[in-house]
Formats: structure tokens, C-alpha cells, sequence
């Protein structure tokens, strides 16, 4: 096998988060793949963790099928799951079980290549501290998929996970409140692609007390998840705003979704498949953007192989 190489070194790439709107934002990644595009300095969190470790395996693949329903996830997302009494998502058979028997392999010899830094992080359910994981603390392709799910468990959605003797959810929970945009500026990064799961001017709201009420009885007694989910959506608030401001600066590229047609809760099979069609779509048409942020021009930098690459045309010659 031919040694992954980078060829992007002074931009981050920062995946967003949002269950099943990832099966939109995935599909940059594999736009990304196809056009011979590869950073070396990758993060996200949740959603955007699996989107980060599977862009960095370079498996087409699995970056879709990860956010995929009808495949090796039939029956272990929505109401089968909640009957089973396993969660809305069954966190064990989706992330430990579907490497263990094969139903969505990872490449991990591509992924343990790859030169590339990796940052996700996680949320410590009984003392509020924010922890941060990198490719040196995913020793072997489980470890790795123990810290993606970590990332990814949404309190009351899926069973939490304990790692190192630690409960870790969400990481959206966490310093950025979802934007993850602060692990690559605290790792020195001043230029980022933002791949946001919401679109252009979204913002958080304030919860009511209905809402409120949710929040306290999923936190039970547990103080710092329950302020957590109480303040969120003015930390979140206060994050885009930075990547907003960051924009402005022309320090950050931000790809909003045209639409977001799916929610993070979303199973529907149909939908999900639809979702990442559409994503797929437009991110071919943001490429010459892209491209004239990272390299300078429309046209510049690395090209696919195939020039056909990712249009679904087929040269015939």
C-alpha cells in the first residue's frame, strides 16, 4: 500500500456535529476524497468525529454507509431499538458491534498511515470537564471506535459509555457547545473549513419550560450535564458568531448547507440516502470556492485522476 500523504497544512478541516444531519455533511468528505484533496489536520465532534476518522481512513464507503439506515444500521436506530430497550440508538451494536462482526469495517492500516493530526473531544458527565482525544490515544481500531461513540452519545438517546473509569457524552456538550472550531485555534490553527449541519443564520433558542423540564429530568442528579444542557444554546450562539467573525476575517470558509432536509433524529432510510445526494450535489459546486480559498483559485490544487470523478458521468473512449 502507497503511504497516505497530505497536501494541505496551514487550514483545518472542522466537522460539525448533528446525529443523522451528518448523512448531508458526510458527503463533503467524500467530495474532498474524490477530488485528491487531503488535510493534514482534521477535527469534529460527535457526528463530526466520524466524519473526521472515516475522511482520514479514505474509505468512500464508509463515510457514506455511516450515516446510512438501510445497510449493517437496519433495526438498530429509531422505535426496534427503543423496543428492545437499547435507546433510540443502539450505541453498542452500531459502534463496537459493527466493527466486531464486520458489518461496517474500518481501514485501519490506511487510518494508522495517514500523517494526519486528529483532534475529537468528549464531555465528562460528573465533573463538566471537556477531554479531548487525538490519534495517540486510539491505540487499536476499537479503542478508536470507543472514543468516536463517546463522542457521539446524546444523554437519553444512548447508552453512555464509560472510558478510563469516566461516563463521556456528547461532545457537543462541551467547550464550543458543538462548534468545534476552538479544538483547531487551540491547537494553533488559523485558517479553518467549517462543515456546518445548520443553516446559514440558525441560531439556538433560548429553551422553554417544557424543554427546561426535559433537560433536568435526562440530567437527573447530575449537576454539570443539567447546566450543560441548560446553557447550550447561548454557548452555541456565541461560537457561530466567532466562526461568523472568523469568515468575515477570510480566516474561515464556512459551507452551510443549501438545505438540511433531515434532522439529527432522522432513521427514514429514503431520507437519509436523499439527504446525502443532495449534499454530494452541492459540494461539487462549492469545490471552486474551496479550492480558491485553500490554493489561491477556482482552479488550483490537487485534481482527481478522474476528471469524471464524482459527477456520475462515465467517459466513454
Amino acid at each position: 500500500m502507497e503511504a497516505p500523504t497530505s497536501n494541505v497544512f496551514d487550514c483545518a478541516l472542522v466537522f460539525e456535529g448533528g446525529g443523522y444531519r451528518a448523512s448531508y455533511t458526510c458527503a463533503f468528505a467524500n467530495v474532498l476524497l474524490e477530488q485528491g484533496i487531503y488535510f493534514d489536520y482534521v477535527c469534529g465532534l460527535s457526528a463530526g468525529a466520524s466524519n473526521a476518522v472515516n475522511y482520514l481512513s479514505r474509505d468512500r464507503r464508509r463515510v457514506r454507509e455511516a450515516f446510512m439506515t438501510d445497510g449493517p444500521a437496519k433495526g438498530l436506530v429509531g422505535l426496534p431499538s427503543l423496543l428492545r430497550g437499547r435507546g433510540y440508538f443502539d450505541a453498542d451494536a452500531l459502534y463496537e458491534g459493527a466493527l466486531r462482526d464486520g458489518t461496517l469495517a474500518f481501514d485501519w492500516e490506511t487510518f494508522s498511515a495517514n500523517p494526519a493530526r486528529l483532534r475529537i473531544q468528549a464531555f465528562e458527565r460528573d465533573t463538566g470537564k471537556t477531554v479531548r482525544f487525538g490519534r495517540e490515544d486510539m491505540t487499536d481500531a476499537m479503542r478508536m471506535i470507543d472514543l468516536v461513540r463517546a463522542s457521539s452519545t446524546l444523554p437519553g438517546m444512548m447508552k453512555p459509555l464509560e472510558v478510563d473509569g469516566r461516563v463521556l457524552l456528547d461532545g457537543g456538550l462541551g467547550t464550543g457547545a458543538g462548534i468545534p472550531v476552538c479544538m483547531a485555534e487551540d491547537d494553533g490553527f488559523d485558517r479553518f473549513v467549517f462543515v456546518a449541519t445548520r443553516p446559514r443564520g440558525y441560531r439556538k433558542k433560548k429553551p422553554g419550560a417544557r424543554d427546561a423540564q426535559m433537560f433536568k429530568a435526562t440530567a437527573k442528579d447530575h449537576p454539570y450535564l443539567r447546566n450543560a444542557l441548560l446553557t447550550r444554546w447561548e454557548r452555541y450562539n456565541a461560537a457561530i458568531e466567532h466562526v461568523e467573525e472568523l469568515a468575515e476575517q477570510r480566516r474561515a470558509l464556512i459551507i452551510y448547507p443549501d438545505e438540511m432536509p433531515v434532522e439529527n433524529s432522522t432513521v427514514n432510510p429514503r431520507k437519509l440516502a436523499a439527504a446525502y445526494d443532495a449534499g454530494h450535489a452541492q459540494y461539487l459546486r462549492e469545490m471552486p470556492r474551496v479550492r480558491e480559498f485553500l490554493f489561491g483559485s477556482p482552479d488550483a490544487g490537487p485534481q482527481p485522476d478522474d476528471p469524471d470523478a464524482g459527477t456520475g458521468y462515465i467517459t466513454l473512449g
